[in-house]
């Protein structure tokens, strides 16, 4: 073991033991985690609002209630709360909080939202709790709440020298009037945020006892696993279970909708069963196929529409006069979210009551969804959320929480209903596949007079993000999106439609700069400045902001001036209120693209925990390099060609090149993390392998084109 690795603070200290021959012994004892002092037997904790809880004994439990899925909201949340309050980070305990709507607000891990939306009113909760100390303080010491302080978890009154510990000081807190409009720090006095603090649930984890979706038990209750259709625009025509029922600990066999459930005692007992079903299967709708997919995209994209979702000036007339005319074409496919653990629910279902515990990033949706399955009120159904192991959106639907809830009331048992990783990738949710056409129209001296963009995809509603840079910077700007209803479910999938679009976006944007011989960035800040001077239509971007990121981008990456054989590729983004720039470098070995590194700068306002930060970027750029070069689903007869890890590939630890963050220094309230930094990259890539190789990607994944590893 490393010195590096071993770390004394304040809270070890020395024990003295006697020795069996007399004298005494030294040891170092290590003070309680945090997990352990919230299972000690401490007398009962004052509650002072949704988020706090304070035990006489000082020890400072801090309530998270949003989803955890990996983007480590569940440290991050706290640390709002226990920067306001004013107490000592090691000492606070961090609990995961039940759905609970009329005590929280917004509890979902999705749309990069969950910090933005908790800034202030988490701050809130802990300045005010940190006031009624105060006043506690100053009634107990019969002094002016105004003379008092705070440091650490002690209320100090410096004129007199006395100081009491939020502990001690507890019952009589809680009792106090709970004021109103109390301040918040400024940003240049914060201690906590803008720290880097490991995640709360790191020990539990890598010593695995941290309990996800899939770990949950209770006594007496039944595993279940469900046969689902084979194929989209299929349907039950018969079931023989009598093979399965006679399997050993086989409980029951249901039929419920579309599908048949297997309960047992065991999960491998449940598996075989379903094995034995005897199911029919007939077709319901028309069986789709990635070649209709394709053909009906292209027809759509071949026609306008009849209200284009943006249009600035006149660009068709633009395109009619132009000089010379650029026009791209990029494809991307259905994506399944394929997490780690698979789909998993527990539900309870009792007369009039229902328990729901699992992995959900929208803990409302499930409750819902239930209740509407079971013919109940809501407020009748509890959820309880575990942590995930993953979730990019799937987990965001909530079809497999009501499928368990289905099961138990008929079942009239407790169940935990699990999907192997088949079920997940054959029958799940997926990101729709969308296919963009491009057009520029240049006059005779390279200007770009005008952009034209059409999108089509299957379930997505509108395939564009119309207001997108540089949108707002031409005169001259028309954007139309197509739908089309097809029967494989699509959902939300980590930065919905921008996962795609930003590649045909920012691609477009790098010929556009070949052709006119301009260079990329400098063609983004010209085109900002002159959405600055003259700003057309929507701009909801701020420019500033953008600019500071390319820039920083630019610089951290030495833009331009890359030693030869190092090939650059530049993008920049802007989702979810989020800045995002990013350089890739790649060089040549034997005639295939390497990459060498990759450089993103971020503008996502205060920077609450830098290490999460960091961690989010660094994870949403290896997902995207992952999906843009290796992941593909494709159907055939309405079924999934790739069901598994061996046919459906993902990015592996060997494929991970190195990633620097930077960060835009402001005090600006923080916006999301958890998906701006994927959908740049690809278009990174695919720019720097353009340099590099001449070849101009447009279709996902690049392994179509031939690449390898990169």
């Amino acid at each position: 073991m490393s010195t590096s690795s071993i770390q004394f603070d304040r809270r070890s200290f020395l024990k003295v033991t006697a020795t069996t021959g007399g004298g005494m012994m030294l040891g170092l004892s290590w003070a309680a985690s945090a997990a352990e002092i919230s299972e000690a037997p401490f007398m009962e904790a004052m509650t002072f609002n949704a988020f706090v809880k304070i035990s006489p004994e000082g020890v400072i439990t801090i309530m998270s209630p949003n989803p955890e899925c990996g983007q480590n909201i569940k440290t991050a949340m706290p640390m709002l709360v226990a920067e306001e309050l004013d107490c000592d980070w090691s000492k606070v305990v961090v609990e995961q909080a039940g759905l609970d709507s009329t005590k929280y607000t917004r509890q979902v891990a999705g749309g990069s939202g969950s910090t933005p939306a908790s800034w202030k009113p988490l701050r809130t909760a802990g300045a005010t709790a940190r006031q009624m100390l105060i006043s506690a303080a100053a009634k107990r010491w019969n002094v002016s709440a105004s003379e008092c302080s705070t440091n650490m978890g002690v209320v100090l009154h410096t004129a007199s020298g006395k100081k009491a510990t939020y502990g001690e000081l507890a019952t009589e807190a809680a009792k106090m009037e709970v004021p109103k409009d109390v301040p918040l720090k400024a940003v240049k006095d914060f201690k906590i945020i803008g720290q880097s603090h490991k995640a709360v649930d790191n020990k539990k984890i890598f010593t695995g006892k941290q309990e996800f979706g899939l770990d949950f038990k209770r006594e007496g209750m039944l595993i279940g696993v469900v046969a689902r259709p084979p194929a989209f625009g299929m349907k039950i025509k018969s079931v023989n279970d009598s093979r399965t029922k006679s399997m050993p600990g086989i409980k029951q066999v249901i039929r419920f909708g579309n599908k048949v459930a297997v309960l047992g005692t065991s999960t491998w007992e449940v598996l075989k069963g379903r094995e034995r079903l005897a199911i029919e299967w007939e077709v319901d709708t028309k069986l789709e196929s990635s070649a209709d997919h394709d053909a009906k995209m292209a027809e759509l994209l071949s026609k306008p529409v009849e209200k284009p979702q943006r249009k600035d000036g006149d660009a068709l007339a633009q395109f009619e006069g132009a000089h010379k005319i650029i026009e791209s074409k990029f494809e991307a496919p259905f994506l399944p979210h394929a997490p780690m653990e698979p789909m998993n629910f527990f539900a309870d279902v009792r007369e009039d009551k229902a328990e729901l515990i699992g992995p959900t990033q929208n803990p409302g949706s499930a409750r819902n969804a239930a209740a509407q399955v079971l013919g109940i009120a809501p407020e009748k159904v509890s959820v309880m959320m575990t942590r995930m192991g993953g979730g990019f959106g799937r987990r965001l639907n909530a079809d497999f929480a009501a499928e368990a809830a289905e099961v138990s009331k008929l079942a009239k048992a407790p169940v935990k209903l699990m999907w192997t990783r088949e079920d997940d990738m054959a029958g799940g949710i997926y990101r729709p596949a969308c296919h963009y056409l491009y057009r520029a129209a240049l006059d005779a001296q390279g200007n770009v007079k005008a952009i034209h963009v059409r999108g089509a995809g299957l379930n997505v509603g509108n395939p564009l993000r119309e207001n997108n840079f540089p949108a707002g910077a031409l005169d001259h700007f028309l954007a139309e999106g197509h739908n089309h209803q097809s029967n494989i479910t699509t959902g939300p999938w980590r930065a919905p439609v921008h996962n795609f679009l930003a590649f045909a976006e920012q691609s477009f944007l790098d010929e556009i700069a070949e052709a006119t011989g301009k260079d990329p960035v400098q063609l983004r800040l010209d085109w900002l400045a002159k959405a600055e001077k003259s700003p057309v239509g929507n701009v909801p971007y701020k420019i500033d902001r953008f600019r500071n990121t390319i820039e920083l981008a630019a610089k951290k990456a030495n833009w331009g001036k890359a030693p030869a054989g190092v090939f650059q590729g530049f993008s920049a983004y802007f989702s979810f209120n989020t800045y995002v720039a990013q350089v890739v470098e790649v060089t040549l070995e034997a005639g295939q693209p390497k990459i060498k590194r990759m450089v993103c700068a971020v503008d996502c306002g205060v920077v609450i925990n830098p290490e999460h930060a960091i961690n989010q970027i660094e994870g949403g750029l290896v997902d995207g390099l992952g999906h843009a070069m290796f992941s593909n689903m494709t159907f055939k007869d309405g079924a999934p060609e790739q069901t598994n890890y061996d046919t459906y590939r993902v990015i592996k630890m060997g494929d991970t090149p190195p990633v620097e963050v930077y960060f835009v220094e402001n005090e600006l309230d923080p916006t999301g993390l958890g998906e701006p930094a994927l959908p740049p990259l690809s278009a990174a890539l695919g720019n720097a392998i353009f340099k590099a190789t001449g070849i101009r990607l447009r279709k996902q994944p690049f392994s179509l084109n031939g690449l390898r590893n990169v």
